[in-house]
């Protein structure tokens, strides 16, 4: 069902300062960069171990990780747990009454098919599902 931990999503107030600081800390550039028009931000993608840190940035006001840090200032904005199969698990959750955000799959960041689950149901971490490209059962 969940294979691991994929990422840690973390909401800045300014994508540049963020990756020169983890740049430093890290001892690395970021693997990737890109912008994800359905969510509205650039996201810039660190290596560290067998997952990722996600630098979250808005490009729009209408973005979730601008209403984010307008609510609650910079900092982690979700935990993504990658999974196989993911609208089985959708409806594995959908049934045992799980709050969801999404219901059916998007598209996210490296063309993986994501969703979220909402925090009323996790305890008050937004978390996110995420099937990476070719790994869906339908495919």
């Amino acid at each position: 069902m969940f294979k691991k931990v994929d990422h840690i999503g973390v909401a800045v107030s300014g994508l540049e300062e963020a990756i020169d600081f983890y740049t430093k800390m890290l001892g690395k550039p970021p693997e990737h960069i890109e912008e994800v028009a359905d969510q509205k931000v650039r996201a810039a993608f660190f290596a560290v171990g067998e997952t990722n840190l996600e630098l979250l940035f808005p490009t729009s006001p209408e973005s979730p990780i601008a209403k984010h840090l307008e609510k609650r200032g910079p900092g982690i904005h979700h935990i993504c747990l990658e999974v196989r199969d993911i609208d089985a698990r959708l409806a594995e959750l959908k049934a045992k009454g799980v709050k969801l955000v999404d219901e059916v799959p998007r598209l996210g960041a490296h063309g993986k098919r994501i969703a979220f689950v909402h925090p009323k149901s996790t305890g008050g971490v937004l978390v996110e599902l995420s099937e990476p490209v070719g790994d869906a059962s339908h495919s």
